[in-house]
C-alpha cells in the first residue's frame, strides 16, 4: 500500500512542470540519480528537461524585457486655402467689333507657395449664375481677353468671376463682375492706315486730274507690249490668225479682268489689220464677256461687218481637256500670234511648248509666281506680275487709267521710303548709335495692331 502511494505520488509531481524526481518518504532525490532507493520508484528530470521547464514557467531561468514606446506620428499641416484674385474689373475691349471683353485682375501672391497653376475664365449671362468656364489664364497672368465671336454679343451684359486653381484642386472665386461689349466706328489702333490711304488717295487723283489737263505722265516701257503691234502685222503679211487666251480662271479674278483690257487693244488692231482673232474659253461668263469686247472694238474702228462671233468660243470647263482644245488649234490653224494672257497654272508650259514648235510669236503675262519660269523659257515676251495690270493703262492712255497708275507708284515709293529708313534705325540701334527706347517710341507710330 505504501509503494502504490509513492509511485502514485511520483507520477502526479512528473505532470506538474516544475517539479523533481522524489522517493518513497517524500524527499527529493538528485536529479543525476536514476536508481531506486530502498526498494521504492524514483522519476529522474535532466538538465535539458529542467532547463525547458524553466523557460515556460518563472522558474529559474529569468529574460530582461524590454517594453517600447509607441511612436506618435505627427499629424499633417492643414491644407492652405488659396486667396481669390483681388481688384477684378471687366470692360469692353477697346478697338473691337462688340465681340469681345477683357478682364484684369491682381493674382495671387506667392503663387508658388500655394500650389496656384493657373486661374479659371467664368462667364455667366446672369449675376447669380450658373457660371461656365471660357478661358485659363496661366501662373502670373493679369489678364484675359474673352473672343468667342459665337456667344458674345454687342450691347447685351455678361458676367464674370476669375476663380483661382490649385495643384490639389482647391478653388477661389473673385468678386462678380459685369461688363457690356459695344462697337467702335474706328480702330484708334489703325490710324496710320488712314493716314496712308488719304495720301495716295490723293496722290491718285491728283494724277488723274494732271491727266486730263493734258499732262503726259511717264510710263515705263514695256517690251512686251510695245511688241504687240508686230506681232498682229506679222499675222496679216502671212494671212494666218491671232490666237487669244485669258487665262482658266472665272471674270471674278482680277487678272481675267485685266486680261480683257488687253484683249480690248488686241482686238481693235486685228480688227484694223482685217486679221482674224480666236479667242477660245474655259469659262461661259468669260466667253460672254469676251464676245463684247470684241465686238466692241470692232464697232470702235468702224468694222462691225468684220466681226465673226464663232471665233469666241466656249471649249470646256475642264483644265487639260480646254488645254487639249487650245492645243489642237494652234496645230490645225497654225496662227502667227500667240496672246497667254491671264491667271494660268500647270497647263502654262504645254501651251507654250505647243505655239513655240508651230512658230509663232509669242506674247504671255500673268501674276503667277510658280508659272512665269515656264512662260520665260517658251515665249518671246513676258509680262511679270503687275505689268500685267499696268498694261491696260499703258495700251490705252486714258486718263483715268493713267493717273491711277501714277498715283499707285508714289504709295509705292513712300512704301519703300518706310523700308529703307526702318532698316537703318534698326542697324544703328544693333550698332548701339542710337538709344532703343526712343527708336522703338518712334517705330510704334507706325505699328499696326
Amino acid at each position: 500500500m505504501r509503494r502504490l502511494s509513492a509511485a502514485f505520488l511520483a507520477i502526479s509531481f512528473l505532470l506538474i512542470p516544475g517539479t523533481a524526481a522524489f522517493s518513497q518518504n517524500g524527499e527529493q532525490a538528485p536529479a543525476e540519480d536514476e536508481a531506486q532507493m530502498d526498494g521504492g520508484i524514483s522519476v529522474a528530470v535532466s538538465e535539458q528537461e529542467q532547463d525547458i521547464l524553466d523557460d515556460e514557467t518563472t522558474g529559474p531561468a529569468t529574460a530582461d524585457i524590454e517594453i517600447l514606446e509607441p511612436i506618435e506620428e505627427e499629424p499633417e499641416p492643414p491644407v492652405r486655402a488659396p486667396p481669390a484674385p483681388t481688384n477684378v474689373d471687366a470692360f469692353d475691349t477697346p478697338n473691337s467689333a462688340g465681340d469681345s471683353v477683357t478682364l484684369t485682375w491682381q493674382p495671387v501672391p506667392d503663387e508658388v507657395d500655394l500650389g496656384v497653376v493657373g486661374y479659371a475664365i467664368m462667364r455667366s449671362k446672369e449675376p447669380d449664375g450658373p457660371f461656365e468656364q471660357v478661358g485659363i489664364a496661366t501662373i502670373g497672368a493679369s489678364r484675359h481677353r474673352d473672343t468667342d465671336a459665337r456667344d458674345i454679343k454687342a450691347g447685351e451684359t455678361y458676367y464674370f468671376q476669375v476663380v483661382t486653381l490649385t495643384a490639389d484642386e482647391q478653388r477661389a472665386a473673385s468678386e462678380i463682375v459685369s461688363a457690356v461689349p459695344e462697337a467702335q466706328w474706328f480702330h484708334s489702333g489703325r490710324w496710320f492706315i488712314l493716314i496712308l490711304v488719304i495720301l495716295i488717295s490723293g496722290a491718285i487723283l491728283f494724277n488723274i486730274n494732271r491727266a486730263r489737263r493734258g499732262v503726259d505722265l511717264y510710263i515705263r516701257r514695256i517690251a512686251g507690249l510695245e511688241s504687240v503691234e508686230e506681232a498682229i502685222g506679222r499675222s496679216t503679211e502671212m494671212g494666218k490668225p491671232v490666237l487669244y487666251v485669258p487665262g482658266i480662271r472665272d471674270m471674278d479674278d482680277i487678272q481675267t479682268i485685266a486680261s480683257m483690257s488687253i484683249l480690248s487693244h488686241v482686238a481693235r488692231l486685228t480688227a484694223e489689220y482685217d486679221t482674224p482673232i480666236l479667242v477660245p474659253n474655259i469659262r461661259a461668263v468669260v466667253m460672254s464677256t469676251a464676245q463684247e469686247v470684241v465686238k466692241a472694238a470692232y464697232l470702235d474702228v468702224g468694222r462691225p461687218d468684220a466681226y465673226n462671233p464663232e471665233n469666241i468660243r466656249y471649249l470646256t470647263d475642264d483644265q487639260f481637256g480646254y488645254v487639249a482644245g487650245v492645243d489642237g488649234i494652234m496645230i490645225r490653224d497654225k496662227p502667227a500670234a500667240n496672246f497667254f494672257l491671264g491667271a494660268f497654272f500647270a497647263e502654262s508650259l504645254i501651251l507654250a511648248e505647243t505655239g513655240a514648235s508651230t512658230g509663232a510669236i509669242q506674247i504671255a503675262g500673268t501674276a503667277m509666281p510658280s508659272q512665269l519660269p515656264f512662260f520665260v523659257a517658251a515665249c518671246d515676251y513676258t509680262l511679270i506680275g503687275e505689268e500685267l495690270f499696268a498694261a491696260s493703262a499703258y495700251l490705252a492712255r486714258e486718263p483715268m487709267l493713267l493717273g491711277s497708275l501714277k498715283g499707285q507708284d508714289w504709295g509705292k515709293f513712300v512704301f519703300m521710303i518706310a523700308v529703307l529708313v526702318g532698316a537703318i534705325g534698326a542697324t544703328v540701334v544693333t550698332v548701339g548709335g542710337l538709344d532703343p527706347d526712343v527708336w522703338w517710341n518712334i517705330a510704334s507710330w507706325f505699328r499696326v495692331e
